[in-house]
């Protein structure tokens, strides 16, 4: 593990060399934080501004009240700036949090400034991985850091970054808990925003790792897959399903609370890559899924599909 400190005024250093100001594409997690931290200790924080790519119905209203707080806390101007269109036109060929964030985030922040853009990107994700500084008008001043590192330097400033309570790790949008096509906004859109913030409203301040609503199904059916650990008591279980089943666009409501096998549909490319199929499961849908889950595999035909989408649920058999 290298040292925080050393670390800390090596990425200083660089960020001076690069930028008298800066822009940081903030969305108040721990990597944005990091950034915002480094940036306002190398040009001062005059020189400084964050800028929230705010997803309009898919924000969460606490992930809001936290960027808006850390921002205050760390004395730096806060601009929000619309990205949920770019979403949807993203979501209608299928779930991609990769493509969100290059085309609907980063976008949305390059229309709102003409000046250098400082992201997150560091070890755990494919952009750091890269090693790549600076590309088209993006700089990443940690992309050589590791999760552990960033925790490390943040607790080296005194820094504590609030959680929402809906991942374990990555915590983001609402959107991403939608596992199939957008085609219709107003069905499919509405369903997992409204799913979600019924589901946190309704845990109250209950401490938690893991707490979603994923939105699965053909296109024509809604069905809510709800994810917590642990699990609440049976009377809030109770209610929050109610209150699910009040939605229209909600046809189903399922908790899962035993092992599943997902049925999931993916584009010829996916299908046919071992190692896409395997981050799928593992990488992508296994972390914020409240118990083992298997995955039957279907060659979808449907060529606006770019990626996979999750078409149903079955209890996985016990052997």
């Amino acid at each position: 593990m290298r040292n925080p400190g050393e670390l800390i005024d090596k990425s200083i250093a660089e960020i001076r060399t690069f930028a008298n100001k800066l822009v940081v594409a903030f969305s108040g997690g721990e990597d944005s934080t990091l950034v915002a931290l480094l940036a306002r200790e190398a040009l001062g924080k005059d020189n400084v501004k964050l800028i929230n790519v705010c997803f309009g119905p898919y924000s969460y209203s606490a992930g809001l009240e936290i960027v808006a707080s850390l921002a205050a806390k760390l004395g730096l101007r806060l601009e929000f700036t619309p990205g949920y269109e770019e979403q949807e036109k993203i979501w209608r060929h299928g779930p991609s949090c990769n493509r969100c964030t290059r085309f609907a985030k980063f976008n949305s922040v390059r229309k709102a400034t003409t000046a250098l853009i400082a992201t997150g990107a560091n070890q755990s994700d494919t952009w750091g991985q890269t090693g790549i500084a600076l590309s088209k008008g993006l700089y990443s001043p940690i992309r050589d850091w590791t999760k552990e590192e960033i925790k490390k330097a943040l607790n080296f400033f005194g820094v504590e970054v609030p959680r929402i309570g809906e991942a374990p790790v990555r915590e983001g949008c609402k959107l991403k808990h939608l596992l199939k096509m957008m085609t219709n906004p107003g069905y499919h859109g509405y369903a997992v925003a409204v799913a979600n913030e019924i589901l946190l409203d309704n845990l109250g301040g209950r401490k938690h790792e893991l707490a979603n609503v994923k939105i699965i199904g053909p296109l024509s059916k809604n069905i809510a897959l709800v994810n917590v650990r642990p699990l609440p008591p049976e009377n809030v279980i109770q209610r929050i399903t109610e209150r699910l089943t009040s939605v229209n666009a909600i046809d189903e409501v399922h908790w899962v609370q035993r092992p599943i096998t997902l049925i999931v549909t993916a584009n010829p490319g996916i299908f046919g890559a071992e190692n896409s199929r395997r981050w799928i499961l593992e990488g992508r849908l296994q972390p914020e899924i409240a118990e083992k889950i298997e995955i039957k595999w279907i060659k979808s035909k449907n060529r606006r599909l770019a990626t996979f989408q999750v078409v149903g649920f079955e209890e996985t058999e016990v052997h």
